[in-house]
């Protein structure tokens, strides 16, 4: 009987890029609400301080995730590239290079030669590429799935924020907006640590622990240089 087991690694470059677009999302919008309305803006200073804040920082997070996700992408195929050419001229070289590895691991030198063989005659690049540099099909880099998944999450991480500046009753808005941006993140962080197997209160505390460092800061700067009478 085949014992079957569910990994969460294939996960981690659009979970990192969904999870840090959210989180950033909450985080800035709640911060730029707060600030405004700590400097005494009414709802519709607010508003539009946040919903320009939404599309700038959607834009600068894809962006950002596809310049940086591409640059891995792009020493990823430099690295195969080169390692094909060895393969192609100097394939005893790279075997041995092989064998090296894997009684590094543990195996003994019989052992790990009839493995590199072996997995030299089924695919030497895939090798090379998984022992030697440590790249992993379910880990490579993508660009385009990175901006898109960064930019979706902090629209939508922008908009809770945003809804609860606009249905916070007048004069509330600073306690409303931080209090249930909290939630938001301490949700936020939960579900993420439990998607990617880590313990949920640790996500929560650290991204909420961020969060209300962020939002107290802005709103101090926002009453210090507020415009009330």
């Amino acid at each position: 009987m085949l014992h079957g087991e569910r990994h969460r690694t294939d996960r981690i470059g659009w979970l990192r890029a969904a999870v840090l677009g959210a989180n950033d999302g909450i985080v800035s919008t709640a911060s730029l609400v707060v600030g405004v309305a700590a400097a005494g803006g009414g709802v519709r200073e607010v508003m539009v301080a946040g919903a320009a804040g939404l599309v700038a920082g959607a834009m600068s997070m894809a962006a950002g995730e596809y310049v940086s996700v591409s640059s891995q992408s792009d020493t990823e195929r430099a690295d195969l590239e080169r390692e094909r050419h060895e393969l192609a001229t100097d394939a005893a070289a790279e075997l041995q290079e092989l064998v090296g590895i894997y009684i590094k691991r543990g195996l003994d030198p019989a052992l790990a030669r009839q493995v590199a063989e072996q997995l030299t005659a089924k695919d030497a690049l895939a090798a090379h590429a998984r022992d030697e540099l440590g790249i992993h099909a379910a880990l490579a880099a993508r660009p385009v799935q990175a901006a898109l998944a960064s930019a979706a999450m902090f629209s939508v991480g922008a908009l809770l924020p945003l809804a609860m500046a606009w249905l916070a009753p007048s004069g509330r808005v600073v306690p409303m907006v931080s209090v249930t941006a909290l939630v938001f993140l301490a949700v936020l962080g939960g579900l993420a640590a439990g998607a990617g197997g880590a313990p949920a209160f640790r996500g929560a505390a650290r991204v909420t622990l961020w969060g209300a460092l962020a939002m107290g800061l802005t709103a101090a700067v926002g009453s210090l240089f507020g415009v009330q009478a």
